[in-house]
C-alpha cells in the first residue's frame, strides 16, 4: 500500500531526478535507434509515404503518452509496496498469507511468469542496445559491416566482466551519459523537423485513424514495432524504490519525454524527404561529421539501458529467494552504503550467456526486435491484473472504477501483444522459452519449498511436549550459547532433536531461530527481532527480512543482545565468537508417487520432485547465506522421504 513519501527539497528532486535518467531511461531513451527503423523496413515494415509517416508517429506519439504518461507514471506507480515498485513487489500486496485461493493462486502464477519474462527482457535489451548503437558503423561504410557482430560482443563480454567490481563509480556518471545522450538526439531531432515542420501536425490522432482504416492488418501489424517506444515503461516502476515518484516524473516531463519525441518527429521528417533512409533512420540523421562521436555516444547510452536491466535482474532474484520463489544464490554487496547494489554470479553468468548467443544467432537489432515486444508487451498485461486486484483489494475502488481503467489498460497492452505475436516464429519464441524455463524453477522451488516444511512441520515436537521431557531428563549443560535455525518456529526442530539424540548435552543458553521473509520491502530494525523466554535456557528468536535485504544471522545476535540488555540480561550472551550454529542438511529421498501439497496446489509429480531436489543440492550453502562464521558451524544430516 502505498505510504508517505519521504520530504524532499527541490534541489535533492532534482539531482535524483538527473540519476534517474541514468538508471530508469537507459532503455526507453535508446529505442530511437531501432523503433522507426522496424516501422519501416522490417519484416512488417511499410513504405515510407506522408501518410505511412504521419500514422505511425501519431501512433508513437499517443503510445508514449499513453503508456508511460498516462498508464505508469499517473497510476501504476501508485501502487507500491512501501516505497518499492516492479511485479514481484506487486505480487508481495496480491498474495495472501497461507495458502492462496484458487482464483488467487491463478494470479500468483501470472505475477510469477511476468517475473520470469523480465530476465527474458535482461537477455535482450542489452544485445538490442549494443547491436542497435554499434550498427552505426555500417552507416559511415559497409567495409565495417563485419566488425559490428565482433565488436558488440566484446562490448558485452566487457559489461558483465566489470559487474563484480560493482556499479558505484559506473553509476555516478550514468547521470550524466544519458544527459548527453537526450541532448544529442533532442538536436538531431530539430535538426530533421526544421527539413518538414509539418510533421508536428503528427500529433493530431486522427492521422493515426486514417491509416488504420486505409491500411488495416498492416497498421495493426506496425503496432508490433511501435511498441519498441514504450520498452521502458516497467523500468520507470520497477526502480521507484530507488528514486521515488517525484524525481521519476520530474526526469520523464522535462528531459526524456521532449527529447525522445523530438528524436521521432526528426526521424520521420526526414524520412519524407529521404525514403532510402529507412534502413536506418536514426543515423542518417548524423551528419557525416558527427556519425563517429554519435556512435560512441550511443553504444555509451547502450551500456547505460544494459546496465539498468543487469542490475534489475539482480533486484529481482534477491527478491524471487526472500519470497520463496527461488532457491538460495551468492549476494555479493559491492557496496558498504548502498545495500541496493549487489552482484549475484549465477545470474550474471546466464545473463551474459544469453547474451552473446543473441548477438551471434541473431546479428542486426532488427532480428532481435521481434524477439523484443513479446517480453515487454506480456509484462505489460501481467501487471495490468495485478493492479486491478491492489485498485480493489487495497484502496477499496469500487468495481466499475477499477474495471473502466482496468478494460482501457488491457485494450491497448493486448493489442500490442497480439500485433507481437505473429513474430513469434521470427525470434518471439526466445523470451517466451526463457520465462516458461524460470517459471518452471520458481513454481517448482515454491512447491518443494511448501512440501519440505509440511515434512518438517511433521518432525516437529511442540514445546510443550518437549520442554517436560527435557526436564526429566537431567542432561548435562555445558557453558556458551547453540543456535538452531529452523523455519517452523512452533516446536522443537528436527536438528535440535538429532544433536539430542547423538550427542546427549546441551548448551548453557539455546535459541530456536526463524528467519522469516516478510513481503515488505525493508523491515524497520525496531521490529526486526522478538525473542520469548521458553525457560530452561530456550529463548524463541523471530527475525524478519523484507524481500529487498538479506538475510544476517550476526545481526540478528546484536539486534538481539541490545534487547535483552534493556531486560536487564548480560550483554555478553549471544556473541557470535561464543556461539555454535546448528543447521539441519536434508537429502531427500523421492518416493515413487506424487506427494500432495496441498488442497489448492495439488500434488507433486515425481519429474518436480526430481527437478526441486536438483536445485537443492545446488543451492548456496546456508552457512554463507545467513552469514554465519564457518568454523562456528555445525551441521547435522538427515533423510527426508520426499
Amino acid at each position: 500500500m502505498s505510504h508517505a513519501p519521504e520530504k524532499r527539497s527541490n534541489r535533492e528532486i532534482a539531482v535524483l531526478a538527473l540519476s534517474a535518467l541514468g538508471v530508469v531511461y537507459g532503455d526507453i531513451g535508446t529505442s530511437p535507434l531501432y523503433a522507426l527503423k522496424e516501422c519501416f523496413s522490417g519484416p512488417h515494415g511499410i513504405a515510407p509515404t506522408r501518410e505511412h509517416v504521419f500514422g505511425v508517429l501519431s501512433l508513437v506519439f499517443w503510445a508514449m503518452n499513453f503508456v508511460v504518461s498516462f498508464k505508469y507514471i499517473s497510476y501504476v506507480m501508485k501502487a507500491d509496496n512501501r516505497g518499492e515498485g516492479g511485479i514481484l513487489a506487486l505480487l508481495a500486496l496480491v498474495r495472501p498469507p497461507g495458502t492462496p485461493t484458487r482464483q488467487r493462486a491463478v494470479l500468483i502464477g501470472f505475477a510469477l511468469f511476468g517475473a520470469a519474462l523480465l530476465y527474458g527482457d535482461g537477455i535482450i535489451t542489452p544485445a538490442i542496445s549494443v547491436l542497435g548503437a554499434v550498427e552505426g558503423l555500417g552507416v559511415a561504410t559497409h567495409a565495417l559491416d563485419r566488425f559490428v557482430v565482433p565488436l558488440a560482443a566484446v562490448i558485452l563480454s566487457l559489461l558483465f566482466l566489470a559487474q563484480r567490481s560493482g556499479t558505484a563509480r559506473v553509476g555516478a556518471i550514468f547521470g550524466p551519459v544519458m544527459v548527453v545522450w537526450f541532448v544529442c538526439i533532442a538536436l538531431l531531432g530539430l535538426r530533421g523537423i526544421a527539413v518538414d515542420p509539418g510533421v508536428l501536425a503528427a500529433v493530431n490522432p486522427a492521422h493515426a485513424v486514417r491509416f488504420f482504416l486505409a491500411d488495416g492488418l498492416r497498421a495493426f501489424l506496425i503496432l508490433g514495432a511501435v511498441v519498441l517506444v514504450v520498452t521502458g515503461g516497467e523500468a520507470l516502476y520497477a526502480d521507484m524504490g530507488h528514486f521515488g515518484r517525484p524525481p521519476i516524473r520530474l526526469a520523464w516531463f522535462t528531459v526524456a519525454l521532449p527529447a525522445l519525441l523530438l528524436n521521432y518527429f526528426g526521424q520521420s521528417a526526414w524520412l519524407l524527404h529521404h525514403p532510402d533512409a529507412a534502413a536506418n533512420p536514426f543515423y542518417s540523421l548524423v551528419p557525416d561529421w558527427a556519425l563517429y562521436p554519435m556512435v560512441v555516444v550511443a553504444t555509451a547510452a547502450a551500456i547505460v539501458a544494459s546496465q539498468a536491466l543487469i542490475s534489475g535482474a539482480f533486484s529481482l532474484t534477491r527478491q524471487a529467494v526472500q519470497l520463496g520463489y527461488s532457491p538460495r544464490v551468492t549476494i555479493v554487496h559491492t557496496s558498504a552504503r548502498e545495500s541496493g547494489q549487489i552482484y549475484i554470479p549465477q545470474v550474471n553468468t546466464l545473463l551474459w550467456v544469453g547474451c552473446i548467443a543473441l548477438v551471434l544467432g541473431m546479428r542486426t537489432s532488427s532480428n532481435l526486435a521481434a524477439a523484443y515486444g513479446i517480453a515487454v508487451t506480456g509484462t505489460m498485461i501481467i501487471t495490468t491484473l495485478l493492479f486491478h486486484t491492489v485498485a480493489r483489494d487495497r484502496w477499496g475502488w469500487s468495481f466499475a472504477k477499477a474495471g473502466a481503467l482496468t478494460v482501457l489498460f488491457l485494450v491497448v497492452d493486448v493489442a500490442f501483444f497480439a500485433a507481437n505475436a505473429v513474430k513469434i516464429a521470427q525470434g518471439g519464441w526466445i523470451p517466451l522459452a526463457v520465462a516458461a524455463s524460470i517459471y518452471l524453477l520458481m513454481t517448482t522451488w515454491y512447491l518443494g519449498r511448501r512440501r519440505l516444511s509440511a515434512i518438517v512441520r511433521e518432525n516437529t515436537l511442540p514445546f510443550d511436549l518437549f520442554l517436560p521431557d527435557l526436564a526429566k531428563r537431567s542432561l548435562p549443560r555445558v557453558p556458551g550459547s547453540a543456535v538452531f535455525l529452523t523455519s517452523e518456529p512452533t516446536g522443537a526442530p528436527p536438528v535440535l532433536l538429532h544433536h539430542l539424540k547423538h550427542n546427549k548435552v546441551l548448551h548453557e543458553r539455546v535459541l530456536i531461530l526463524s528467519m522469516v521473509g516478510d513481503e515488505i520491502p525493508q523491515v524497520p530494525d525496531a521490529d526486526r527481532v522478538t525473542c520469548e523466554s521458553l525457560g530452561q535456557g530456550f529463548y524463541l528468536v523471530k527475525a524478519r527480512f523484507g524481500f529487498m535485504e538479506t538475510p544476517d544471522v550476526p545481526k540478528v545476535l546484536a539486534l538481539l543482545r541490545g534487547e535483552l540488555e534493556e531486560q536487564g540480561h548480560h550483554t555478553t550472551e549471544f556473541r557470535v565468537p561464543d556461539t555454535s550454529f546448528y543447521l539441519g542438511r536434508e537429502t531427500l529421498i523421492l518416493s515413487k508417487r506424487a506427494l500432495k501439497v496441498d488442497a489448492v496446489t495439488g500434488p507433486m509429480a515425481r519429474w518436480r520432485r526430481l527437478l526441486f531436489s536438483l536445485m537443492s543440492r545446488n543451492a548456496q550453502s546456508a552457512t554463507a547465506f545467513f552469514q554465519l562464521p564457518p568454523n562456528r558451524v555445525v551441521e547435522l544430516g538427515a533423510q527426508i522421504q520426499f
